[in-house]
């Protein structure tokens, strides 16, 4: 290659290099920009809806009661009326005891009240003859004193001392056949409290349902042996056992952590999972002490039970809404970083840049939480991968499907 080649090479690299350069320097237009590919970032727009802080405990179904029914009076059974699974009204009669001495004593005792009856009868009738005795000797005695008064020496003093002896005499025998009557009257209180004591165990020979429910066990049949369920030293065996089940307690462990938001009587909502079927409950009562093994809190919610569907021992599910708020800002839980002075979350400007808020957070669901204070409504907050994002980056917002990304567990 001669000089006047290389020249021209020379200078062909020496323009191209020139123009090169040139565009590289040259500033970049909207066609350029449009061009460029920013990075994308799933947000989730800020939103007013309710929220709920809510457990869901599983516990089992017991008889709101139960008992043993037993027997007041020893005694054998005569007749039982009921069997397992039979459902009885309060009252009801289940069985009846055959106890003869009883019968005895009662007719003893009614004896006794006609007797002490007949004794008021005629400490009565000695009470009006010495009343009357009284007011015939005191109205003698009255006239001849008057008429001594009158005209001294008219009347013996002889005379108006025996007058006087026996309106006293008369008298005695009115308090004393007044003291009769009473004592008379007081037998007649015995005597009836008596029969009526005895009644009342007759009556107990009717062993009846305290409350209406369904009889759970049948321990006794025709011609058992009964002991009186009344004393402490014999193990009386009963005769049946009655639960109620028209309503239900539903038995559950109520962890500390939930403690400080349950209240009696709110509402639960329980569903029965071998009955796919939701019922309504309320908090009804609760221990108010946590058990020292499990940090629970031994919880009944009563369930209404009118038809039976429910059964003793099935397990079902409560759910506890510990606290509630209506119409409040809320975002996903996945677009907050939780730290030592509070929470913060990523959110896309209007420019489309990163930036870093402070926020105060309320109520938390399974889901999303409320923001008390750092949001407002339409904010698009970044959502999973918040590591790759830095504050001032501008991306390109992408607003998720939050149903979507809560089943895929976060973007």
């Amino acid at each position: 290659m001669n000089s006047k080649q290389r020249i021209a090479a020379i200078t062909a690299v020496v323009v191209v290099g020139l123009i090169a350069a040139r565009l590289l320097t040259r500033p970049t237009t909207k066609a350029d920009a449009s061009d460029e590919t920013l990075p994308s970032a799933a947000v989730a727009l800020v939103k007013r809806a309710p929220i709920e802080n809510a457990v869901t405990l599983s516990g089992a179904f017991h008889a709101y009661q139960q008992v043993d029914v037993h027997a007041k009076v020893a005694g054998y059974i005569r007749k039982i009326y009921v069997d397992v699974g039979d459902h009885v009204k309060t009252g009801r009669t289940l069985a009846v005891l055959e106890v003869p001495e009883l019968s005895a004593e009662v007719t003893g005792a009614q004896a006794g009240l006609r007797r002490a009856k007949d004794s008021v009868t005629r400490a009565q009738s000695n009470v009006h003859s010495a009343e009357s005795i009284y007011a015939a000797y005191h109205a003698a005695y009255t006239r001849l004193k008057q008429a001594s008064e009158t005209r001294p020496g008219l009347i013996a003093e002889q005379e108006l001392d025996d007058s006087m002896a026996k309106d006293k005499d008369s008298e005695a025998k009115v308090e004393s056949d007044k003291a009769a009557l009473a004592e008379a009257q007081s037998q007649l209180s015995v005597a009836e409290a008596d029969l009526q004591r005895m009644n009342a165990l007759e009556d107990y020979t009717h062993v009846t349902a305290p409350f209406a429910g369904v009889v759970t066990k049948r321990y006794a049949d025709t011609g058992t042996m009964i002991q009186a369920g009344t004393s402490s030293d014999t193990q009386s065996m009963p005769v049946v056992q009655l639960a109620e089940y028209t309503k239900l307690r539903l038995v559950v462990p109520v962890p500390e952590s939930a403690v400080p938001g349950l209240q009696l009587g709110s509402v639960v909502q329980v569903h029965v999972t071998a009955m796919n079927q939701d019922f309504e409950g309320k908090v009804a009562r609760f221990a108010d002490a946590l058990n020292d093994e499990t940090r629970t809190m031994h919880t009944e919610i009563d369930v209404k039970n009118p038809d039976g569907a429910l059964k003793e021992g099935m397990y079902a599910e409560a759910k506890l809404i510990l606290k509630q708020h209506k119409d409040v800002l809320t975002v996903p839980i996945q677009a907050l970083d939780r730290n030592s002075s509070g929470a913060t979350v990523l959110i896309v400007d209007t420019q489309g840049r990163v930036a870093k808020r402070q926020v105060r957070l309320g109520v938390e669901s399974s889901d999303r939480v409320e923001i008390v204070a750092g949001l407002a409504d339409n904010d698009r907050v970044i959502v999973g991968n918040r590591g790759e994002f830095r504050e001032g980056e501008k991306v390109q917002p992408k607003v998720v499907n939050e149903m979507a990304q809560g089943s895929e567990g976060g973007i």
